[in-house]
């Protein structure tokens, strides 16, 4: 399939998200959010949401930081204080610094199906699509599906 599946787990049940991971066959859950233990994520809070994903969908968890902002560019965006392109000008610098796209190369493949978490219920505003867009830069023959 070669696909990077994107989803945010903001404004759908937990039975719709799980429905849609088991329903689209994916095998690993990478998780891009900073804070993965917030009492604010409700099911998709580590640790549960490992056991939710093993054993509703047979799927891995990974989480991965270095797919996350930095935790002052993400504060400045929630306050308001910069606007969506300077939050994806510090963050695709952010992911140049950390030099991000051979991270993906090294530890990951082409042949896997792969699904971004964040929050966000949407991909336009959400850091999920800029780090799919980045999967295809380092493989172009997989497909971005945001669930």
């Amino acid at each position: 399939m070669n696909k990077v599946f994107t989803i945010g787990f903001t404004k759908i049940s937990a039975e719709k998200f799980f429905s849609i991971i088991k329903n689209n066959e994916i095998s690993l859950l990478v998780d891009v959010r900073l804070n993965n233990t917030s009492q604010l994520a409700a099911f998709s809070k580590y640790p549960d949401i490992v056991f939710f994903l093993k054993e509703i969908c047979n799927c891995d968890y990974k989480h991965e930081v270095l797919f996350a902002p930095k935790e002052s560019t993400l504060s400045l965006y929630k306050k308001k204080i910069i606007d969506w392109n300077k939050y994806v000008d510090e963050f695709s610098e952010a992911m140049e610094n950390r030099q991000i796209k051979d991270y993906i190369e090294k530890n990951y493949n082409n042949d896997q199906d792969i699904c971004l978490l964040c929050s966000e219920p949407t991909p336009k505003f959400c850091h999920r699509r800029l780090i799919a867009e980045l999967f295809l830069e380092v493989f172009p023959r997989k497909t971005i599906v945001h669930l």
